[in-house]
């Protein structure tokens, strides 16, 4: 487990390249990483582009801030995950672009909402689900996806956008960029007869990277 300090220092260099890469736009994303203390996560309206140590909202184990600035006001979503995935230590919310338009559109399965043309997806992720639109900050969308995170570790929230958990912060954000990239895999693809992996394909890489 990090402590206050190296946690302060890998969302930093992790919150500037995906700011950097166009991953996330003006102060539409937060991500939080769990301490030997608590979390820091970073605080409302804050741009992954010009971030603040110093201004690093710190919470208790309680969620109580202890420094820092205001925390997200979708600090609830990061707990579902924390709630439901004790091993894990990282939480990562966007509005990338691809990843937010799928969440736009109708979805015939929540519960494998993106689909598996790769086995990267698979291999990160698993299958990632979609809860229904509740406004941000809204206790009722922490409540849907406090009911899926057990078993889905990639979420995407209805006209909103992506938010993954991981047991590392690599992990966590490497997970969040293959979403993006399968989402984008996606509309490229919309309209060719393109060959999605098999339930046996999905079965096979489920069995051999799961806990990986």
């Amino acid at each position: 487990m990090l402590d206050t300090a190296s946690a302060k220092q890998k969302l930093m260099a992790f919150a500037e390249s995906i700011f950097n890469r166009g991953l996330t736009a003006g102060a539409s994303a937060n991500m939080s990483i769990k301490t030997d203390t608590g979390w820091v996560i970073t605080p409302t309206n804050s741009c992954f582009g010009f971030l603040d140590a110093d201004r690093l909202s710190v919470l208790d184990q309680q969620g109580n801030l202890i420094s820092g600035d205001k925390p997200s006001k979708e600090f609830l979503l990061h707990k579902a995950f924390y709630d439901q995935r004790p091993d894990d230590t990282c939480v990562l919310h966007l509005h990338s672009t691809y990843a937010t338009a799928l969440s736009c559109l109708p979805c015939a399965n929540t519960s494998d909402a993106v689909p598996s043309y790769t086995p990267y997806l698979t291999m990160r992720l698993g299958a990632i689900a979609l809860v229904p639109y509740f406004a941000p900050g809204d206790v009722a969308l922490a409540d849907a996806v406090y009911e899926v995170a057990a078993n889905h570790p990639g979420v995407i929230m209805a006209n909103h956008g992506p938010i993954v958990s991981g047991k590392t912060v690599e992990s966590c954000v490497f997970g969040m960029e293959e979403l993006e990239e399968s989402c984008k895999l996606a509309f490229k693809l919309k309209g060719h007869q393109a060959n999605l992996l098999s339930k046996d394909n999905i079965a096979d890489l489920k069995a051999k990277f799961a806990n990986k």
